[in-house]
C-alpha cells in the first residue's frame, strides 16, 4: 500500500523528540521480525505511547498499524492522519470488524500494535489484560511480542496536564522502550493461558524498565509518576480501578 503519510509523520515525531530533548532508550528491536506479521502488545501509561512503541520497530524500518478507539478517527485533525497511516479503528459496539481488519493485516504481513490493558493504567502498573492480542497472534499464526514503555507518563497521562512546555525548558527526559522475545504459544492454545503468559512477560519488562530508569523524582511534589509500590504517589491498582469505574471506563 502507498505510504504517503506515515514517513513524514515519523520525521516530524523525531524532530519533536529533538526539540523536547527526549533521551529515547530502545532495547530489543532485534525481536521484531524483518518481514511477516507480528502483534506488538504494549503496556499503557500515556496518551503518547503509540508514538514510542513505533520506535521499537524503527530500526527494522517497519511501520506499525495501531488499533485505536474509533473517536480518534472521527477527530477532524487526527482522523485523516490515522487513516493515512492505515491504523485500525476499534468500535467497541462492533468489535468483530476491528478484529477481522487486524487479522487481515497480520496475514498480509503487517505489524499490528495494540494495548491489551484497553485503557491507560493510572497506577503505572500492568492492569488485567484483554485476550484480543493473544487471540489475534494465535489465529494469524504470528509472533506475539511484549513491549513496555516507561517515562511517557511524564509527558501526558490521564488526570495530569500535558507537560510539554516544562520539558522544553528542562530537557533531558528519559523514555524507555523495551521489546521482549515472542511469547510462546501453541496453535490451538487457550487465549486466556496465552494472555496470562503475556501479562507475566509485560510485568517483568516493566519492572526492569522502572528499575533501570536513569531519572528519579526531583522532590516530594514530583513523585506522582512513580507507582505506589515504588514509593510514588500514583494511585494503587485498587484506587486506579475505582477511578476508572467512577468515570465509566472498563477496567
Amino acid at each position: 500500500m502507498a505510504e504517503l503519510v506515515y514517513p513524514p509523520v515519523i520525521l516530524l515525531a523525531r524532530a519533536a523528540f529533538r526539540l523536547l530533548g527526549l533521551h529515547n532508550h530502545v532495547e530489543g528491536s532485534a525481536n521484531v521480525p524483518i518481514s511477516g506479521g507480528a502483534v506488538l502488545a504494549c503496556t499503557h501509561v500515556s496518551y503518547l505511547d503509540f508514538i514510542f512503541v513505533g520506535l521499537g520497530a524503527y530500526p527494522t524500518r517497519r511501520l506499525v498499524r495501531f488499533m485505536a478507539k474509533k473517536p480518534v478517527f472521527d477527530n477532524k485533525v487526527a482522523g485523516p492522519l490515522m487513516r493515512g497511516m492505515h491504523h485500525i479503528p476499534v468500535d467497541r459496539k462492533a468489535g468483530a470488524g476491528a478484529y477481522d481488519a487486524a487479522l487481515a493485516a497480520l496475514r498480509a504481513g503487517e505489524l499490528v500494535g495494540m494495548f491489551p490493558e484497553a485503557t491507560i493504567s493510572r497506577s503505572f502498573e500492568v492492569k488485567d489484560l484483554k485476550t484480543g492480542a493473544a487471540r489475534l497472534a494465535r489465529d494469524a499464526g504470528v509472533p506475539l511480542l511484549p513491549v513496555t514503555v516507561w517515562g511517557t507518563q511524564r509527558l501526558w497521562t490521564k488526570g495530569r496536564p500535558r507537560q510539554f512546555h516544562k520539558q522544553v525548558v528542562r530537557r533531558g527526559l528519559p523514555i524507555t522502550v523495551l521489546v521482549g522475545p515472542a511469547v510462546s504459544m501453541a496453535p490451538h492454545e487457550d487465549a486466556e493461558t496465552i494472555t496470562t503468559r503475556l501479562s507475566d512477560r509485560l510485568r517483568t519488562l516493566l519492572t526492569r524498565a522502572q528499575r533501570d530508569y536513569p531519572d528519579r523524582p526531583a522532590g516530594p511534589d514530583d513523585t506522582w509518576w512513580l507507582p505506589a509500590a515504588l514509593g510514588g504517589s500514583a494511585p494503587s491498582p485498587a484506587q486506579a480501578t475505582a477511578l476508572d469505574r467512577a468515570e465509566g471506563e472498563h477496567s
